[in-house]
């Protein structure tokens, strides 16, 4: 078909804007990326402004402390740093799961939480709720227990080798007064959850105070495990290991009082309660009141208080945009990537009958009549 003059200068100008355009998208999609108009990919944690935040603490069945202490602390220190209402927080508690806990945070992100802070149940999985949020630009703040990922924004906890240490310490100032009781060195240890970070760094701590005396024959160790947490496990390790030795034990190191608890039950079925050196950590109300009966020599007092206030010190950072590191007073290794996490770590307390009044009593922590109850008059000058 013959066109006229006319319509091939329409044509012309077509093509030439078609030219036109192809040599522009060829720019734009050249490698230097200057023009791309593509969406960004996340680059790291944001949460300026943020008002909203998320908790989620790891379980109720392993310690006292998550719901009794922890959540009304912490959530009433964030409260105050931010200047927010009962509508700036979401709290979940996952109740040893895992998984409940993935799926708590991930609704806690679909609500809007451009904040967590995350108390992981494993420290292992809830890496992915720190990938999940990073994918939000949310960050995300490990509470008590360190989640192995590399972009975890901030550390709040206490010195995890110290608590073991402390326990440690207790042990081998004082196991003279069970060996010579009892007969003989035989030391049971009785570890928390391998899951867990903490655990990890209690177990390091009690060794450094202890592995010397194991070495010298001085203490034997004839039995040791990770356990889950549970008094229930704690219980049956308890009972294997006086099955093992003939019920012939002098010392029981126990990672914390809720364990603490069972293994005390397990001695009593064998008369050796009061017997035993028993430890404990969390400064539970029933490990107080074991010690001031004689039943659990020590416990590691850990004033939550503090610990919530330091989180809420950062989440309240980071809300306003400032750099964390400025308030971290340590870095811990995250040990996965070996990547140095801005840290803020309180200092353990070792308690023992002797310091029960100045301690737990000064504190409030617990009342006189709250630990008393069944004790005789007199006990530590407490009761």
């Amino acid at each position: 078909m013959k066109l006229s003059k006319g319509q091939r200068g329409k044509w012309s100008l077509m093509a030439g804007i078609l030219l036109f355009t192809l040599l522009l998208s060829a720019c734009g999609s050249s490698n230097t990326g200057s023009t791309s108009t593509s969406t960004p990919t996340a680059s790291g944690p944001d949460g300026k402004g943020c008002k909203k935040i998320g908790v989620s603490f790891p379980e109720t069945n392993t310690s006292y402390r998550w719901d009794n202490q922890d959540k009304p602390l912490l959530i009433s220190s964030l409260k105050s740093a931010l200047s927010i209402g009962d509508d700036g927080i979401i709290y979940n508690n996952a109740n040893g799961s895992a998984a409940t806990q993935q799926t708590q945070a991930e609704s806690m992100l679909t609500q809007g939480a451009c904040i967590l802070v995350v108390a992981p149940a494993d420290s292992k999985v809830a890496a992915a709720i720190v990938d999940k949020a990073k994918a939000k630009h949310v960050p995300v703040v490990s509470y008590d227990r360190l989640i192995n990922n590399k972009d975890v924004t901030a550390y709040v906890s206490f010195q995890g080798q110290d608590v073991g240490k402390l326990q440690g310490d207790y042990i081998a100032k004082h196991y003279q007064d069970y060996t010579k009781k009892n007969g003989t060195t035989n030391t049971v240890i009785i570890n928390g959850s391998q899951t867990d970070n903490n655990a990890i760094l209690f177990k390091e701590g009690l060794h450094t105070s202890l592995d010397p005396l194991f070495k010298n024959n001085t203490l034997k160790n004839v039995y040791e495990q990770f356990t889950d947490w549970t008094g229930p496990v704690a219980q049956k390790d308890m009972e294997a290991a006086l099955s093992r030795t003939g019920n012939k034990v002098a010392v029981a190191y126990v990672a914390n009082d809720n364990m603490a608890e069972s293994v005390i039950a397990a001695l009593k079925t064998v008369n050796l309660d009061k017997k035993v050196l028993v430890t404990g950590q969390d400064a539970a109300q029933v490990a107080i009141t074991n010690i001031l009966n004689g039943e659990q020599a020590m416990t590691v007092y850990k004033p939550y208080g503090k610990e919530a206030e330091s989180a809420a010190k950062i989440v309240a950072a980071i809300s306003k945009g400032d750099d964390v590191k400025t308030l971290a007073t340590s870095n811990v290794t995250e040990t996965v990537s070996n990547t140095q996490i801005p840290s803020l770590l309180e200092e353990p307390i070792a308690v023992d009958i002797s310091n029960v009044k100045d301690t737990i009593i000064k504190d409030n922590f617990y009342t006189k009549d709250q630990v008393c109850k069944g004790v005789a008059a007199g006990a530590g000058g407490v009761c």
